[in-house]
C-alpha cells in the first residue's frame, strides 16, 4: 500500500514516524495529514533513505535540480552537484539529464543520494528519441508510459507529469495574448506532440494508467505547471489558470486511487500577486501541498535570480507553499556550475526559513532566537552553529583583522552593544 492508503487505514509507518520526528510533531498528526492529502512523503518503495514530508504545518522544503546537457555531460560532476546541494540543506534533488548515459546517470543519482529524487520523464523519453533522428510526435504513447514505469522501477520518489495540457488548455492558450508562450520544456514537448498528432495528451487521456504506475511503487505524483507564466506580464492569464483548474481535478482522482500528489505552480509572477497566487492553488487543488519554482517577481536579474527567487520564495512559502524549487545563478543563462547550485541552496534555504517563521514553525522561531541570543553574547561558535550557511560565516569573520576580538571591523571599538552595555551598566558585554 502507499503512504496515502496506509494513513487512511490508521496505520503509523516507518516513513511517517521520520517525519514525525524531523518535524517535532506526534507520528499521529503526520498520519492525519498524510491521509487527508495536505502532506505527502515520497519514498518510493524501492529507494532506501530517511524519508521527508512535504506539505502544511512542516518546514518548508527544498529541492535543487542537477542533471546533464547533450553538450556538457560529465556523471562525477553530477554526483558532486548531489553532494554540494545535500551539504549546503537540499531536501530533494531532481536528475533532470538530457545527454550522455541516462540509465546510468539516473541510477548513480538514486544509488548516491541521501535525499528524495525527482525527475521529468518526457525528458529521457525526448532525448532518447531526438538521439535516433525522429521527431517528438513519433513518440509512442507506450514510449512515454514505458519510460514512467522503468523509473518508478528504478526507485524515483516525484515525478513531474505534464498532465494539464490538453487540448483544451491549449486552445485557450492559443487565444490569449501571452508574451513568451510555453516556457516550461515538459509542457512544450507535450504540446507539440499533442498538435503534431491531432490527438489528447496520453497522460490525461489515460491518467488512470498513470496513476497504477505510481501507486504500485508509491511514486508521488508532481502535476506539472506546463502553462506557468514565463515572464510576470503572463502571471495568471487564462492559461496557467484554466490549466491550474484541470489540475485541480487531476489531483483529486490521485487521492481517490490512493496516489500522493502535489501541484506545481509559477514561475514569474509580480510581487503582490504571489500571495494570492498560492492561496487560488490551495482552494483549486484542495490543499494539495504546492511546489513552486521561485517565484521570481522581476525578469531581469540574470546573473542573480537565486536572489530574485530568493525573494519571491519567502513571500510564496509565507502563503502557503511547502516545497521551493531553487534557482541558480546561471538560471536563464547557461547549465550551473557546482558552486552555482550551492549558491542557489542557500538562497533557497533563507526564503524557506523566512517563510517558516511567518508560518509560525516553532523551530525556526528557536534558531532566530538562539542566534540573537549569541549575537548578543559575542559568542561566535554559536552563531556559526545556528546560521544557515555556517562556512562562509566562518571565512568571513576569520578574514577580519578583528577575528581574535569580541567586535567586528565594520563598528570595532564603537560596537553598539559596547555602548549600551556601558550606558546601561551590562558589564558583561563592557
Amino acid at each position: 500500500m502507499t503512504q496515502l492508503e496506509e494513513a487512511r487505514n490508521g496505520i503509523i509507518t516507518e516513513a511517517m514516524k521520520q517525519v514525525a520526528d524531523y518535524e517535532d510533531l506526534s507520528a499521529e498528526e503526520i498520519r492525519q495529514r498524510v491521509a487527508g492529502g495536505s502532506v505527502v512523503i515520497p519514498k518510493n518503495i524501492n529507494h532506501a533513505f530517511t524519508a521527508m514530508g512535504v506539505g502544511k504545518g512542516l518546514k518548508t522544503k527544498i529541492n535543487a535540480n542537477i542533471g546533464t546537457s547533450p553538450s556538457h555531460f560529465d556523471i562525477d560532476e553530477e554526483l558532486g552537484k548531489l553532494d554540494v546541494a545535500v551539504a549546503a540543506g537540499a531536501d530533494a534533488v531532481m536528475d533532470l539529464s538530457t545527454g550522455g548515459d541516462l540509465d546510468q546517470i539516473l541510477k548513480s543519482i538514486i544509488k548516491h543520494s541521501p535525499v528524495m529524487i525527482g525527475t521529468v520523464p518526457i525528458y529521457k523519453t525526448i532525448s532518447k528519441v531526438f538521439a535516433e533522428d525522429r521527431l517528438c510526435a513519433d513518440v509512442t504513447e507506450d514510449e512515454i508510459f514505458d519510460e514512467i514505469e522503468y523509473q518508478a522501477k528504478t526507485g524515483i520518489d516525484f515525478v513531474t507529469v505534464h498532465c494539464g495540457i490538453t487540448r483544451e488548455t491549449i486552445r485557450v492558450l492559443k487565444k490569449s495574448n501571452r508574451m513568451m508562450g510555453i516556457v516550461s520544456r515538459g509542457g512544450s514537448l507535450m504540446a507539440e506532440w499533442i498538435i503534431k498528432n491531432n490527438a489528447e495528451n496520453p497522460l490525461y487521456e489515460k491518467y488512470d494508467r498513470l496513476l497504477e504506475i505510481a501507486r504500485e511503487y508509491d511514486v508521488t505524483l508532481s502535476l506539472g505547471d506546463g502553462l506557468r507564466p514565463g515572464t510576470i506580464f503572463d502571471a495568471e492569464d487564462g492559461a496557467q489558470i484554466t490549466e491550474m483548474i484541470t489540475l485541480g481535478h487531476l489531483a483529486q482522482q490521485a487521492r481517490d486511487a490512493g496516489v500522493q500528489v502535489m501541484i506545481e505552480g509559477p514561475g514569474h509572477v509580480p510581487l503582490s500577486r504571489i500571495a494570492g497566487d498560492m492561496k487560488m492553488q490551495k482552494r483549486v487543488c484542495g490543499g494539495a501541498p504546492y511546489y513552486v519554482l521561485g517565484p521570481l517577481p522581476t525578469d531581469i536579474a540574470a546573473g542573480y535570480d537565486h536572489i530574485t527567487a530568493a525573494i519571491g520564495g519567502a513571500i510564496a512559502a509565507a502563503n502557503g507553499a511547502d516545497f521551493l524549487c531553487y534557482v541558480t545563478p546561471a538560471e536563464h543563462l547557461a547549465l550551473p556550475s557546482i558552486d552555482d547550485v550551492r549558491e542557489g541552496v542557500i538562497a533557497s534555504k533563507i526564503a524557506a526559513h523566512i517563510g517558516d517563521l511567518e508560518k509560525g514553525i516553532a523551530s525556526a522561531w528557536e534558531r532566530d532566537r538562539k542566534m540573537s541570543d549569541a549575537r548578543n553574547r559575542f559568542d561566535w561558535k554559536t552563531m556559526f552553529e545556528v546560521c544557515i550557511d555556517p562556512e562562509k560565516a566562518r571565512r568571513v569573520r576569520h578574514s577580519s583583522e578583528d577575528k581574535d576580538r569580541d567586535v567586528c571591523t565594520m563598528c570595532g571599538d564603537m560596537c553598539a552593544l559596547k555602548t549600551h552595555a556601558r550606558a546601561f551598566g551590562d558589564k558583561e558585554n563592557e
